[in-house]
């Protein structure tokens, strides 16, 4: 069961690639979105359509080609904040994805502008992160650590797969300058409460920002009522192209921060021996951006508006409280992650006992055509915290279907069959 109005099957026709017949006639079981979405019918058009009728560079010609391209670039600016709830248009930059905007973000720090004492950053000074996180979230805070003497902390997790917690109120100081954590885990699901966090945040003075690349495509996000300083995720894994992501951030310190990148379009004027700035959003969109990949975002958030993201919410929660009943019928299998679908998202990481990841997947692909990921998931200190190497994940959204997990369960027991 779906929920209410909810048509499944409607909304696979708009998806051509899943109706495709794989070598061997095997259908596409497709359940990687947490890896890479697909994209429907509607997205493609928009964007073909653009490059057909409408390309030309942004903000530089005066012709018809270049207005038209630039409405439709800064229309897609429209569309996003409107998509995530920002309180202002200006407040979206468009980055190439999502770990650019984490890295522009952490750039800032050590880089400041009128010594903006928030970003000022230095020996003694902290950066806490968590265990779980998305190497796009570890690795610019490990840099900016390097660079600047600053230390590097972070949340451990529980064996049910969940933030701890318990030493918030040590690990969140007054020496720290920013906590940067994922909203929901690429690989164990597990949906992060915020705002017990950033009520800390807020006590000490610090910044806080999200990698909400697996949220934004899979319920509702209001920034706002986040409260948080710094939004990031990522247009593949929300039915758009790749290419382009997004940051989200308070117009003040969008201000206060430095430029990221330098080169065209992100200057007022330039003299020879220095530079000012063109305002937010632009100062941070050096050179010719990615045109159609904006305006290709730009429709799939009126895609995934018009389906309702409450909708994909109540859907996808129902998928993974099914897979989570039928799983654990397989022989051997180890959900790593939560196991009940409470404040968890639509990703299952597994193992098999005495079984390889990468032997599960090429199974899968190989006789049955289901499309699941395996290894480390960029995420390769979680996985370590459990002791494993990696691990088996499948990754539902709003085109999945239960018979879609019936069939990864019947293939699974066919692996344990084969390795038995």
């Amino acid at each position: 069961m779906s929920a209410p109005g909810f048509d499944v099957e409607r909304i696979r026709k708009d998806f051509p690639v899943l109706g495709r017949e794989l070598p061997g006639g095997r259908s596409l079981v497709y359940l990687d979105s947490g890896n890479s979405s697909q994209k429907p019918a509607q997205v493609v058009e928009a964007m073909r359509d653009h490059l057909t009728w409408h390309y030309g560079n942004v903000g530089r010609a005066l012709h018809v080609l270049g207005s038209e391209s630039t409405e439709a670039y800064e229309g897609a600016r429209d569309k996003i904040a409107a998509f995530v709830q920002a309180p202002s248009r200006d407040e979206i930059v468009f980055t190439k994805n999502a770990s650019e905007a984490l890295n522009l973000v952490a750039y800032a720090f050590g880089n400041p502008v009128g010594e903006d004492e928030r970003f000022r950053i230095g020996p003694g000074d902290e950066i806490v992160i968590s265990e779980m996180e998305h190497h796009s979230n570890i690795v610019p805070w490990q840099l900016l650590a390097q660079r600047t003497g600053a230390t590097l902390r972070w949340f451990p997790v529980t064996d049910e797969g969940r933030l701890d917690v318990g030493g918030l109120e040590e690990l969140v100081n007054e020496r720290t300058k920013i906590v940067s954590i994922t909203h929901q885990s690429n690989v164990l699901g597990t949906v992060n409460s915020v705002s017990p966090i950033l009520a800390r945040v807020r006590e000490v003075g610090a910044l806080m920002m999200l990698d909400a690349s697996q949220s934004v495509p899979h319920q509702p996000v209001d920034v706002t009522e986040l409260g948080v300083d710094f939004v990031a995720f990522t247009g593949h894994k929300m039915v758009g192209p790749s290419g382009i992501g997004v940051l989200w951030g308070r117009r003040e310190l969008l201000d206060a921060m430095p430029p990221f990148l330098g080169g065209g379009e992100m200057i007022e004027a330039v003299w020879m021996d220095h530079s000012t700035y063109a305002p937010v959003p632009h100062k941070f969109e050096a050179g010719t951006p990615p045109i159609v990949e904006a305006i290709g975002l730009g429709a799939a958030a009126d895609y995934l508006t018009a389906v309702g993201m409450d909708q994909i919410k109540a859907h996808e929660k129902e998928l993974v409280a099914y897979a989570l009943e039928a799983l654990p019928e397989v022989p051997g299998l180890r959900i790593i992650g939560p196991h009940t679908p409470i404040a968890r998202g639509g990703t299952i990481s597994f193992t098999l006992e005495g079984i390889h990841p990468h032997d599960v997947g090429q199974i899968l692909d190989d006789v049955y055509g289901i499309a699941v990921r395996v290894g480390h998931h960029c995420a390769r200190p979680l996985h370590l915290r459990f002791g494993i190497p990696a691990t088996t994940r499948a990754s539902f959204y709003l085109y999945n279907t239960t018979a879609e997990i019936d069939a990864l369960v019947r293939g699974l027991h066919h692996v344990q069959k084969v390795f038995g």
